[in-house]
């Protein structure tokens, strides 16, 4: 690597032309970042947080896009109660009595699309029943959405007339992705593009498209999911999916020479599961017990040890539905491009 160590005053000045010719082109190229990660892994809240935080007004949510969001919103949550109320009957959960007129209204979803103020209130009785709190105690046991919880605390305004979905609403929103999503922003006077391909396995045959001229693969982890199961194929741990997909992505030709950012996300859930679930349920030599600092590092190295190139592999604890944490890591990101970009250029 060249320094600027023993220049003279005049291989000094062309140093820092060239440094700055390579910076100026950096600026005005388009960053190529490639959003990759098994379905569930949060990849596509990571997506809308980039609108969030660096999207400028036309690209950003307006009411119209937010008003969009309501079917998919009531959604989640018709699926959520009723994935909850056929957990609670298999776990063998009493309902109160008073609750149990209402369980026909959810368990049979296929004709319910819209929500309205009534279904609100019952919805918000059946979610207050002890059967049902128990039963997503043990979530992990059957599938449904991480923010099932946030939408059944806040059903009452989901289902008013009235309801404009926030931005949180958004990011909380679940929607499987299909096909390719790109979205263009701009930061430091950096143009930028990030590619959202779906995540379950059936999309994963589209990422053959997305894999030239990419500037940095952003790989998303539900750091979470080590006791939970694909949607796809319930006898498959998700990490385990995780790592197997890692691998294939982290050591193929295609990006031999392009580094890695990994996103441990749902950091924030982790953070509470560690303390009451062990990650030797999923990687039986772990034993580093409930803690949190022991099993984010294990799970750090765990990634790392799948990385058989040179290139560089960044590791971050995430979570996709904070924004100030995400507008952090992504700080930390576009300086690791830029560095990279440098140092490839042999100015660093």
């Amino acid at each position: 690597k060249k320094t600027m160590g023993n220049c003279p005053g005049s291989q000094r000045k062309s140093f820092v032309d060239q440094s700055l010719k390579i910076y100026e082109k950096f600026k005005r190229d388009q960053l190529k970042l490639l959003l990759l990660g098994a379905g569930e892994s949060g990849k596509s809240t990571f997506a809308k947080q980039m609108r969030v935080i660096n999207g400028n007004e036309q690209s950003r949510f307006d009411e119209e896009e937010c008003l969009d969001y309501i079917p998919i919103i009531h959604r989640n949550v018709i699926e959520s109660i009723s994935a909850l109320l056929n957990a609670a009957q298999n776990f063998g959960y009493k309902l109160k009595k008073k609750n149990r007129d209402f369980v026909d209204h959810y368990t049979e979803v296929k004709g319910l699309m819209d929500l309205s103020p009534e279904h609100g209130t019952e919805i918000q009785s059946l979610w207050k029943d002890e059967a049902l709190q128990m039963a997503m105690e043990r979530s992990s046991e059957f599938q449904i959405i991480e923010s099932a919880s946030y939408f059944f605390n806040k059903i009452l305004d989901i289902t008013a007339l009235d309801y404009i979905p926030s931005v949180q609403d958004i990011l909380m929103s679940r929607s499987k992705t299909t096909g390719i999503i790109e979205i263009t922003f701009r930061i430091r006077k950096t143009n930028f593009l990030l590619v959202d391909v779906g995540g379950q396995r059936s999309e994963r045959r589209k990422w053959l498209h997305c894999f030239q001229d990419v500037t940095a693969i952003l790989f998303t982890v539900g750091a979470s999911e080590y006791d939970q199961f694909l949607q796809e194929d319930e006898t498959i741990n998700r990490m385990q999916e995780a790592l197997t997909l890692f691998d294939e992505i982290c050591n193929s030709h295609w990006f031999r020479n392009v580094d890695i950012i990994l996103f441990l996300n749902k950091n924030d859930l982790f953070r509470a599961k560690i303390g009451k679930v062990d990650m030797n349920i999923c990687f039986s030599e772990y034993t580093g017990g409930k803690n949190y600092e022991a099993a984010i590092k294990y799970l750090g190295d765990k990634f790392r040890d799948v990385n058989k190139s040179d290139k560089v592999l960044y590791v971050h604890p995430t979570t996709a539905t904070n924004t100030e944490n995400v507008k952090m890591v992504f700080d930390d990101i576009i300086d690791i491009m830029i560095n990279a970009a440098m140092e490839g250029a042999g100015f660093v």
